[in-house]
């Protein structure tokens, strides 16, 4: 279902229709908010944001992001057997029968780690995106993170009170992942990785993310103007400073966007992107694993409607669908055994370790306001694959420009 929606905004937006050719000038495109999530591993390294403007911006843009996520884990411990006969032998098991008792390390070595994870992950970054050349784009990008626990009135949305609120009275049961079953408004964020090394976090820590420098560049191409196409390519360097990654990051990205016009001047836009990056290319000091796939790719596509005011402002409605590729290595799900209290919890006992090993997906609807000097953002995110990395995501998105450009 996934590879094929992502089909279809592609195909869509080579799909001719009757419209100008120039969009009035205070819409870049499809200009999103930041909306990666607050996953436990991603916040500590750098991601990638698709781009789906259009061109650079003509003057210098300062954007404050703000997020908000619930991130919901129970405690899971994990073994992966080094011998190769007892991977060979757990293989032929499905990994819910696997026997969760294990010999002693002398007998059957095995590398082991266990994680918690239980908070409201607060996301605050600050942006600031520089035309350095006729077609190029220079952003610059500093995140930073809360923890909390989400209590009333401050993370209304993606409380836990909200959350089991909408299952108990709507849909999904009464505690079908045992929120209440450990207590709500909770702090409990812990990580052992399979070296021995702990990250491990409390209510109301704080901590810088890092830095990231991210270059745009938009080609014009011959085909593209006619059938009103667009195009850019990233180049992106992530510094992460938490003293649980101190490290660098690159990746590149890809996007197009194709933008349709009515007569009405209202506009339809829609848009892919792809990304990869290759995380910890340069280690300061030692890290914390936060899974041992050296890569991560990212799909996203997005639809946006834009009807204009007659005062020349805008009201847009978007949709968005991303997904990441896995973290940790799928073969090691051929033999990992899995101890979590599965005997307590309706469902979900084990996603802090087998979320891990599939990719991770979500889809947001996105409102922006905006006019010629100011625009506003704000989404509502869900994980409708129940990772629960987070299980819902909120943001808002504040940008305004400083500096006319040369």
């Amino acid at each position: 279902m996934q590879k094929t929606i992502l089909k279809l905004f592609l195909g869509i937006s080579f799909i001719g229709f009757s419209q100008s050719k120039e969009s009035l000038s205070i819409k870049n495109g499809i200009d999103n908010p930041n909306m990666q999530t607050t996953h436990h591993f991603g916040i500590f390294s750098s991601r990638i944001q698709q781009n789906f403007k259009l061109k650079p911006y003509q003057k210098t843009k300062l954007t404050f992001n703000y997020a908000s996520g619930n991130n919901f884990q129970p405690f899971v411990e994990t073994h992966l057997p080094r011998d190769s006969d007892v991977r060979e032998a757990l293989s032929q098991v499905i990994w819910f029968q696997r026997r969760f008792d294990f010999i002693d390390q002398e007998a059957t070595p095995a590398d082991y780690y266990n994680i918690v994870i239980d908070a409201i992950i607060k996301e605050f970054r600050v942006n600031i995106t520089l035309p350095i050349a006729k077609k190029h784009e220079l952003g610059i990008n500093l995140r930073s993170y809360l923890i909390t626990d989400g209590s009333y009135p401050f993370s209304f949305f993606t409380s836990d009170e909200t959350i089991e609120w909408f299952h108990s009275n709507i849909a999904g049961g009464e505690d079908p992942f045992g929120r209440r079953f450990y207590g709500l408004n909770q702090v409990n964020f812990s990580y052992t990785d399979r070296n021995g090394n702990t990250l491990q976090l409390d209510k109301n820590d704080f901590f810088i993310g890092g830095l990231e420098i991210n270059h745009h560049y938009y080609p014009d191409f011959k085909f593209s103007k006619a059938k009103n196409l667009s195009f850019n390519f990233g180049s992106h360097i992530g510094i992460n400073m938490s003293k649980f990654n101190p490290s660098v990051d690159i990746g590149i990205s890809v996007n197009a966007l194709k933008q349709i016009q009515f007569e009405n001047k209202n506009e339809l836009d829609i848009a892919a992107g792809t990304s990869l990056l290759r995380k910890n290319i340069i280690d300061f000091d030692e890290v914390i694993d936060l899974g041992n796939n050296l890569f991560i790719a990212s799909l996203e596509g997005n639809v946006e409607f834009t009807k204009y005011t007659r005062k020349g402002n805008y009201n847009a409605l978007g949709l968005n669908y991303q997904i990441q590729s896995r973290y940790n290595k799928k073969e090691e799900t051929d033999y990992y055994r899995l101890l979590g209290n599965f005997r307590d919890i309706n469902a979900g006992w084990h996603n802090g370790v087998t979320r891990l090993y599939v990719p991770l997906s979500n889809w947001s609807l996105i409102y922006t306001y905006g006019r010629k000097d100011f625009k506003l953002s704000m989404y509502l995110k869900q994980d409708f694959s129940v990772n629960n990395a987070p299980d819902i995501q909120t943001g808002i998105n504040v940008s305004v420009p400083i500096i006319k450009s040369l």
